[in-house]
């Protein structure tokens, strides 16, 4: 019985803490193109405006590619 209450417990305890994160408006997580909400052809084959590490894999398969 003790073992489904420290369980219980810790659910308990990681819910409210997303919960909190939720009311403070945390920034949602977000991918190198915007994350989830820009999946699609355009996103996976050339972002608009890439991140630093995804430019320089770019870039660096293009000058291997020369």
């Amino acid at each position: 019985m003790s073992t489904f209450l420290i369980t219980l417990g810790v659910i308990v305890l990681v819910i409210g803490a997303m919960a909190i994160g939720v009311i403070l408006g945390r920034k949602p997580i977000a991918g190198s193109c915007g994350g989830l909400a820009t999946l699609g052809d355009e996103c996976e084959f050339g972002c608009k405006k890439p991140c630093s590490k995804r430019a320089a894999r770019l870039k660096a398969s293009t000058d291997a590619a020369s």
